[in-house]
């Protein structure tokens, strides 16, 4: 794979500096992104970033994973309209150990085409740096003399994440982010022998700040790649919703809102989905594309093309078993599942349901001698009477847990929770809910 020409058919090359085609051409080379760790989490905004290290990887060279352990301490300014409220040390290196964590699987997974834990990781395929290393032992004198000597101030001045800051004000601390990722840059060249940073077109500043402490401090030459900023097609920023980030860990976004968020993005967006996080083949990939930007795609053509996209990166982040709860709750909630579709689910997901759907509490002492299905139904809420209840059940209506209940004298006992908590209760084929006993 050429490096540079996947890039550039996928929509993914910003900004590069002059020189690199022949520099990658002549060998495999070392290049990394930094990460900090200033959220509990990597979202998917964060994976355009592991796709380009992903891509970097499958086209024979290393990547380089920089954790920002002392970056993260200081806040990047880039696209900061005010001061960033700095987090505590102890939130900081908790957060980039998850996503040291998470960041071993997804590269990984990228890697060999399927979810895989971080023990299977092969460590000769990637590298993991924690920038804290660089500076743990430096005192401010020795960073003041050989770090801030390196780019002048009138040379910063002109970086946007400065001078979009200047009316609002910037700290010294903020303004001094572009020395320490300039060093970080220096550091990687001269320990692991990296040649290439690459990030966000926001980046491009911080980035080339880091060539220049390599070419005045190594007399050496370094590179950079940038890729644009992935935004909707109405300009809005990708992976925000109206609850927020989407994120890639299944606490804080289940795999099925994950599945969705794939299927319910506008038609418009699908095909740069596509091209920045698909790893199907190229052909593949612009056969999906070329369905969406038909003058008059079916629905159906265009529903199986985000379908595809959906489950192919549902099951890279989340795994085979992530992808196959999505599905599960996907169908419970909008097609035709069966009790086993059901009682495969977790308590977790579970639970998701329940804020999900409608959901009516239940007492659970009762249900030890078992309650008729007609009081069960009226007092948990679910029916507003017990003549209403007796109607449902006799029109056929009423199922618990996905099994159909036609009899007056049926009862409802403990053996219906699943996982000791929970159970699936539906009136008629659009209605239905949860109910939480306690």
């Amino acid at each position: 794979m050429d490096f540079i020409a996947e890039l550039t058919w996928r929509g993914m090359l910003h900004q590069l500096t002059p020189g690199i085609e022949e520099h990658l051409a002549e060998g495999p080379r070392k290049a990394y992104i930094g990460f900090d760790p200033t959220a509990p989490s990597m979202t998917i905004g964060n994976y355009v970033q592991i796709m380009l290290l992903t891509l970097w990887a499958r086209a024979g060279h290393h990547p380089v994973v920089l954790f920002g352990g002392a970056t993260g301490r200081i806040g990047d300014p880039s696209g900061k309209d005010k001061e960033r409220q700095l987090k505590t040390y102890e939130e900081l290196d908790s957060n980039l150990e998850f996503q040291r964590q998470q960041m071993l699987r997804l590269l990984s997974a990228g890697l060999r085409g399927a979810a895989a834990g971080a023990e299977e990781v092969e460590a000769a395929k990637f590298s993991v740096v924690n920038n804290y290393d660089f500076y743990k032992d430096m005192n401010a004198l020795d960073f003041l003399r050989n770090v801030g000597k390196t780019l002048t101030i009138s040379y910063m001045m002109t970086k946007d994440s400065v001078k979009n800051r200047l009316e609002t004000g910037m700290s010294f601390t903020e303004f001094s982010y572009q020395l320490l990722q300039g060093y970080d840059y220096q550091r990687l060249y001269e320990d692991e022998g990296v040649t290439v940073q690459m990030g966000g077109s926001d980046q491009w500043g911080n980035i080339t700040a880091g060539t220049e402490f390599v070419r005045r401090n190594l007399e050496g030459k370094a590179y950079a790649v940038t890729t644009p900023l992935l935004t909707k097609a109405d300009g809005s920023k990708f992976g925000k919703s109206t609850a927020g980030n989407i994120w890639l860990d299944p606490e804080m976004t289940s795999p099925f809102e994950f599945y969705q968020f794939w299927l319910r993005s506008d038609d418009a967006d699908i095909p740069t989905y596509l091209k920045y996080f698909s790893l199907r083949s190229k052909e593949e990939i612009l056969a999906d594309c070329a369905v969406l930007e038909g003058e008059t795609p079916e629905f159906s053509d265009i529903r199986k093309v985000k379908t595809r996209l959906a489950k192919e990166l549902t099951e890279r982040v989340h795994g085979a078993e992530g992808l196959a709860t999505a599905l599960r709750v996907t169908n419970l909630l909008y097609g035709k599942a069966a009790a086993e579709d059901l009682r495969a689910l977790d308590a977790k997901t579970l639970a998701f349901l329940g804020g999900t759907l409608p959901t009516h509490a239940f007492a659970k002492a009762p249900l030890a001698n078992g309650v008729n299905l007609m009081d069960f139904l009226a007092d948990s809420g679910i029916l507003a009477s017990k003549s209403e209840a007796k109607r449902a059940i006799e029109g056929n209506a009423i199922s618990i847990n996905k099994e159909k209940v036609t009899s007056l004298e049926a009862t409802v006992t403990l053996y219906d929770l699943l996982h000791d908590r929970y159970m699936m209760v539906e009136n008629g084929k659009k209605k239905r809910y949860i109910v939480e006993v306690g």
